[in-house]
Order: structure tokens, then sequence, then C-alpha cells
């Protein structure tokens, strides 16, 4: 009995063996051939809409300067007011300029008449020299002192106008229409020449400043290079993340890149009726450009080593093998790729944990339009 049962037993581990490793060779054959989604790529249109930090700034923005010195005897406004143009802000004590004023006018007077007693000397001496009673000489002496009475005219006149200007001055007003800032000195003090009193912006309009990156910069140029668009329109998001309910036009950029930054600085004027952007606050510029072109994979299909990007690449016969490529830009849940990939490759498009260089897959093609971007002009967005 014994001599029976051995035998069976070791054919039943036979058996149980033999079905653990076709188990086995099974299962690695199914893990080989996974079915993955793959990608093909292709160009397309794409609209990006990029962000900045944007600097506001009033359309006009100057410091008022008191422009002699003396006390500050009156302040005819508040801060934060509306001021009209010419309207009367500050008053320094005039006397003394008003004293000053006086004296030079009182010189000027004394200046003509000195000039008329030179004049009629002049007109004696010429008839006593008609009459031979004294040489042609007294002529020239008599003509020199009556050019000298008329310099001192002019420099009377020079001293009451430099007395008037001076006067005048004692009086601020606004150069133009606009609201005051803070105001940094009260009634009563003593304020020397170039004493900041306060600031005036208009805000009616304002200019948006805003950094661009030389790459970006090139693709805003190529971009404008093919609309007829003549003007680039902007948005701007506030600070609450609100959009302002106007939007802006990109008038100018400057004419060099910032050497430190290797950055373009361009200004967007935009309407402020309103009122509600102020003299130095921020906002997020949003700029849009079209590309044409343009090659976008997934971020997911991507994975980086040594902060190189990499994606697996499916050959024809559904081998993967891992690429390195080169992104232009990053937007949302996209790249825009810059180089090392082309339309018409086939990528890993989501599933690439676990996978190898070599391995065999079963590629499940899915459309560019089944996945984000789904039509042919693509919106995205970044910070």
């Amino acid at each position: 009995m014994k001599n029976f049962i051995w035998p069976v037993l070791m054919a039943m581990v036979s058996i149980i063996s033999g079905c653990a490793t076709n188990g086995n060779e099974i299962s690695d054959a199914g893990d080989s051939l996974r079915v993955i989604p793959v990608m093909e790529l292709r160009t397309q249109e794409t609209t990006l809409h990029r962000e900045y930090v944007g600097d506001i700034r009033a359309v006009k923005n100057v410091e008022i300067y008191a422009r002699v010195k003396g006390y500050l005897e009156q302040v005819y406004v508040d801060e934060g007011k509306e001021v009209k143009k010419g309207q009367i802000l500050f008053r320094i004590n005039s006397e003394e300029y008003a004293s000053n004023l006086a004296k030079a006018n009182a010189n000027l007077q004394s200046a003509i008449a000195g000039s008329k007693g030179a004049e009629l000397e002049l007109k004696r001496v010429h008839l006593l020299v008609d009459k031979n009673v004294i040489s042609k000489t007294e002529v020239d002496v008599a003509q020199a002192k009556l050019n000298a009475a008329n310099a001192r005219i002019d420099e009377a006149k020079s001293e009451r106008s430099n007395a008037a200007i001076h006067l005048a001055r004692t009086q601020i007003r606004a150069p133009f229409d606009g609201m005051i800032d803070r105001i940094q000195y009260k009634a009563g003090s003593l304020i020397g020449e170039g004493t900041l009193l306060t600031t005036l912006s208009d805000t009616k309009k304002v200019f948006a400043y805003f950094n661009v990156s030389e790459n970006e910069y090139l693709e805003y140029v190529r971009s404008r290079g093919k609309t007829s668009q003549k003007n680039v329109v902007v948005e701007l998001e506030l600070a609450d993340g609100s959009y302002f309910k106007h939007k802006g036009i990109v008038e100018t950029m400057e004419g060099a890149f910032d050497e430190g930054t290797g950055s373009i600085a361009f200004r967007a004027r935009f309407p402020n009726p309103e009122k509600l952007l102020k003299h130095g606050s921020t906002g997020t510029i949003r700029l849009t450009n079209t590309v044409d072109n343009a090659v976008l994979i997934p971020q997911k299909a991507a994975f980086e080593i040594q902060d190189k990007s990499f994606v697996y690449i499916v050959d024809k016969n559904n081998k993967i093998s891992s690429r390195s490529f080169t992104p232009g830009s990053r937007f949302g849940n996209y790249y825009v790729v810059k180089s090392g990939l082309q339309a018409g490759d086939k990528i890993v498009y989501e599933g690439i944990q676990g996978l190898k260089d070599g391995a065999t897959i079963s590629p499940k093609l899915v459309k560019m339009d089944n996945s984000k971007p789904a039509a042919n002009k693509t919106q995205l967005s970044a910070r």
C-alpha cells in the first residue's frame, strides 16, 4: 500500500508545480502586455494665456514741492480729495515776498526816472555842441550815461519779475485735475525750498507695466506678425481674484532687455473712469498669444530624471523607450514642446509607473480630441 501511495503523491506534486509554473508565465506575459493608453502627437494652433505681475501707475502723477521757503499758512485741500487744474492747494506766508516785490517796483521806477534825466541831459549837450559851447566828446559821455540808465531799467525789471515769481509761488496750485495723496505738513509748519508737500495723481487712465522674458517676447512678436489686429488687448486680474471690467491695450515696450533679469518691460493702458485703480497698486496682466503648429503633451505623460524631462515613445513593434525632450512652456496640465518630440510620435499617455525601456505593451490609442485640450484651438493659462 505504501509503495502505491508514494508515486501518486509525487505525481500530484509534479502536476501542482507545473500548474504554478504555467500560471507565472501567463502572469508575466500579462504584465509585459499591459494595456496602456497611447497618444499620437500632432500639431495644432494654440491660444496661450500668459500671466504677469503688473505694476499700476497713473498716467499723470507728480510730486508737489514747495518752491519758496516760509511758514505754511494755509492748506486748502484734504487728503484723498479731487482737485481741478489751477485750484489753490497750499499758501505759504507771503509778507516777505510781497515786500520784495514792492521794493523791486520802487527800484524800477527810480531807474526809469534816472533814464529820463539822462535822456534830457543828452539833448542839452547836443544843443551846446551845436552852438560850439562845448566839445563833441561831451555827447559821448552823455550817451554813455543814458545807456547805463537804460541798463538799470532792464536790471530793475528783472528783479521785479523775480520778486513777482517768488510771490506767486507762495500759492501752490494743481497742475492738472487729479486726486491728492497724503499731505506731509500741516498749517503752521516751517518748510524750506524743495520740501515735498504731497502727490497728485490723475487716474482716469492708468499704465500697467509688466516684464516679459526674451522667449515670450519673441513668441509675442511672431504672433503679432501673423494677425491683422492692430491693438493687443490684455486683461487685468485684481488682488481679490476678480477681473477689472475694462480691458487694456499694449502700447509700447522698452528698447532694451534688462541684463540682470533677461526680461523686457511692456506697457499697457487701461481706462479707469470709476477710478477703482490707484497709483502704485498691483495686479495680474493676462496676455494672449496664438502659437501655430504647437505640439502639446500632458504633464502626466512626462517624468523627470536629473532635471531633464522624458516620455516613453512607442515604436511600431509596441516596444517602449524613454526619450528626453525640452518643454518650451508649462500651461495648466500641459507642456508645449520646444524640441525632442514631433508630430507623429506615439507616447505613453498615462500609467508610466513601473514601465521600463524595452518593455512591450498593448497600446490603446487615445485621440487628442479625447484628452484635454479637446478642440483645434486650445486655450491654456499659466502663472
